[in-house]
């Protein structure tokens, strides 16, 4: 007979170049989750790895029919990989890690804790972060650029770490834009939210390939899917300039009628023209990005194409994609 008992904790964790951690990612959280319940799932995501992180996610989960392995048939970048991992999570709990081990599966323990005391979400909080001065510099300004142009506010340290109830995944996967940020997204769903400190530690192996040209365009991308405050400033600054020009006009209007103009002011003119001409393309820049977010949710692909299951019930095994699918297709 099928053992039909509820899975109480699952724990989400997408892999890319992880492939050195993953065995000791396996032994820390089953050490951990055993001391918590003995119903635990790990659901791992090769998203697209050009190591060998497959193989080594179907090793474990030949070892362990705990372990549920998603090979995603290219890389379609790490929130949407953990989007993959959340549509099939089972338990009543679910956790978002890193497979690196910079999240420790220690922390687990203090995350439902936390969750167990009315919470429906728990995020670690980092301390002691052990990332380049570079990486925490530029997590700061965005936090406080996003804070500033968006009602969701980011506490410092926040990361994608975090244990959230199966009423929350829930209405998760209701969310289907294709421009996705795990934490964005959670916070703003609203429910009741509690925060741990958590140590945060040096990359178990290998290294990372999170550049900062990617951290730049996944600003740029949170901030243009969460508000459309840029585009609100680009008409004042526009309007701005408007009437900065109309009243330099005026000005040299009256210069000319009471004074003369002895010599034309070429390098203002020229400047004036540098000036307006790169605020234009400024503003076309940020309503392209927005047209961009537009014409790729009118698309309705699927969010991820799924190649590869382990562990999974076949007739469950490539269902999300087609869910997804329906579900914008319904919008």
């Amino acid at each position: 007979m099928a053992d039909t008992a509820p899975i109480e904790i699952s724990v989400v964790t997408p892999a890319y170049g992880t492939a050195d951690c993953l065995p000791m990612l396996y032994t820390r959280l089953c050490e951990t989750l055993e001391r918590i319940s003995p119903r635990f799932e790990i659901l791992i995501v090769n998203d697209g790895s050009p190591q060998h992180d497959w193989q080594v996610i179907q090793e474990l989960s030949r070892r362990d029919a705990r372990v549920r392995g998603i090979n995603l048939s290219r890389n379609f970048g790490q929130h949407t990989a953990i989007t993959a991992g959340l549509d099939h999570a089972r338990g009543r709990w679910v956790v978002v890690m890193d497979a690196d081990l910079q999240d420790q599966p220690e922390e687990i323990a203090r995350l439902y804790a936390k969750a167990q005391e009315g919470y429906e979400i728990v995020f670690g909080v980092r301390t002691n972060r052990q990332d380049s001065l570079l990486k925490r510099l530029l997590s700061s300004v965005f936090n406080k650029v996003f804070r500033a142009i968006s009602n969701i506010a980011l506490p410092p340290g926040i990361s994608n770490f975090s244990i959230s109830s199966a009423l929350v995944i829930e209405n998760f996967r209701k969310l289907r834009e294709r421009n996705r940020a795990f934490v964005l997204i959670i916070l703003w769903l609203g429910f009741r939210t509690g925060y741990v400190p958590i140590e945060h530690s040096a990359r178990y192996a290998g290294r990372t390939t999170y550049t900062w040209a990617k951290a730049m365009k996944f600003a740029m991308e949170s901030i243009v899917s969460q508000s459309d405050k840029p585009l609100r400033v680009s008409i004042n600054v526009g309007l701005v300039t408007c009437l900065a020009s109309a009243l330099t006009g005026c000005y040299y209007v009256v210069r000319y009628f009471v004074h003369g103009i002895s010599v034309p002011g070429w390098t203002t003119l020229i400047v004036s023209l540098f000036f307006l001409f790169g605020l234009l393309y400024a503003n076309l820049g940020i309503i392209g990005l927005y047209l961009g977010r537009v014409f790729e949710e009118s698309k309705h692909r699927p969010l991820y194409i799924i190649c590869e299951t382990a562990n999974f019930p076949e007739d469950d095994a490539l269902l999300p994609p087609v869910c997804a699918g329906e579900a914008m297709d319904e919008d």
